[in-house]
């Protein structure tokens, strides 16, 4: 969808409000009260009514745009922006487009999107092969960091992240050159180096032990064994970059490449949020524009 198209789709406050509805309507409905599924709308309020205990629930209620006073139309384009690039705004950005002029409301607007995105993500897993690996990300400096390191303010730092991609080998039937073709990725900011963190990560990303994991010789996953089909690691070189686990590594380039271009400084408590919308459009590479109305649905249900 470029911008034409969406102005003239969501060009209003009402336009908007009533889309939300529509898709709301079709994921359905829960009361928070009885858990009764039917209810009535009440125009008027702009709100939904259990037909069995009578409580009500607003259109905001239960969605991403719960206690924002924010308008539906300043929503809907920001998602739009969200959607329209590869590359990303950064708050300060977006904010300059929508022509707000606090800054604080549309940085807490595009934060939760990024929740979201990353909430929706986290409901599928990962199958089949998986390459998996660490990349080192610079983010700002904690306050504890800036005494022990005695440096000034603005000083950088690195945080690890887990990068997983379910990979699959294809073999040209003619010329016999084996490919890795990659489907779905998770990206997780990990807390520490220990055994630990990486398994509970893996564990969280995948359905089942069926899996063939591919990662190097880190003693980080010595565990991977006890819960995987099949583990196979290469020692750390070139070629293992560039062939095993090469999908990893492109999208752990492609990230740090992105986020230089567009962000100035990312907290570590944040850089996860930042993962989140990456990884969200990465895996959504083909839908075209169909990525903006996965972005509302997001909205509804990505809380």
């Amino acid at each position: 969808m470029n911008i034409f198209e969406f102005t003239a789709n969501f060009g209003s406050e009402d336009v908007c409000r009533q889309h939300f509805k529509e898709e709301r309507d079709k994921i359905g409905i829960v009361c928070k009260r009885c858990g009764h599924t039917e209810h009535y709308w009440i125009k008027s309020k702009w709100s939904y009514e259990c037909k069995s205990c009578r409580s009500r629930t607003s259109l905001r209620s239960g969605t991403i745009m719960q206690s924002s006073n924010l308008p539906f139309l300043v929503w809907y384009k920001a998602m739009f922006l969200l959607s329209a690039t590869k590359k990303g705004f950064s708050s300060k950005e977006i904010q300059r487009q929508l022509g707000f002029k606090r800054y604080e409301p549309i940085w807490a607007m595009i934060h939760k999107l990024r929740k979201a995105m990353g909430n929706r993500d986290d409901r599928y897993t990962l199958e089949g092969m998986i390459e998996m690996d660490e990349g080192y990300f610079t983010i700002e400096a904690s306050e504890i960091e800036h005494n022990t390191q005695k440096s000034g303010r603005g000083s950088k730092t690195k945080a690890n992240v887990m990068i997983m991609a379910e990979s699959t080998i294809l073999e040209d039937i003619e010329t016999g050159k084996v490919e890795r073709q990659s489907r779905y990725f998770k990206a997780k900011v990990l807390d520490d180096h220990k055994a630990q963190g990486t398994d509970d990560t893996l564990k969280a990303a995948i359905d089942d032990e069926q899996v063939i994991v591919f990662t190097d010789k880190s003693t980080s996953y010595i565990n991977i064994a006890d819960y995987v089909e099949i583990h196979i690691t290469e020692k750390s070189s070139e070629q293992t970059t560039k062939e095993t686990l090469k999908w990893v590594h492109i999208v752990i380039s492609n990230a740090k490449r992105n986020f230089t271009g567009n962000y100035h400084k990312i907290k570590r408590k944040y850089l996860q949020l930042y993962l989140n919308e990456f990884v969200y459009k990465l895996n959504r590479r083909y839908f075209g524009e169909k990525i903006f109305d996965r972005l509302v649905i997001a909205g509804i249900t990505g809380l």
